[in-house]
């Protein structure tokens, strides 16, 4: 096996189930799907693993993005319960918006399409 230098040493390991350490100490199984040259990985089918003295527990991450500068971004966590409550009502305020623009095509004759995945 050729070694290479930085990022690309991972291309071989593409597809490969892989045990991730993160800088913040979380450990992470998944299968590496992408790198890029900053050393952002996107694992498939993720677990974190919390490890207590012998004993573990994973918790399900499904598809996890490891972006390098994901601490520089504007965000603020905010407690779950209040952050549901905000999805609701931003998905009201979507709907209300469809529902609006449906209106608006009915009145002038037109006949509003939904789009599905299975029409993709």
């Amino acid at each position: 096996m050729n070694y290479l230098p930085g990022t690309a040493s991972l291309i071989e390991e593409i597809d490969k189930k892989l045990l991730v350490v993160l800088r913040d100490g979380r450990t992470l199984i998944g299968i590496l799907r992408s790198i890029d040259q900053f050393a952002n990985l996107v694992l498939h089918r993720t677990i974190e693993r919390i490890h207590v003295g012998k004993k573990y527990g994973d918790i399900p991450r499904g598809i996890f993005i490891d972006v390098e500068n994901e601490g520089n971004l504007p965000l603020e966590e905010v407690p779950i319960d209040e952050i549901l409550e905000m999805q609701r009502e931003e998905q009201i305020t979507k709907q209300a918006e469809e529902d609006r623009k449906k209106k608006a095509l009915i009145d002038r004759g037109m006949q509003p399409t939904e789009y599905t995945d299975d029409m993709y």
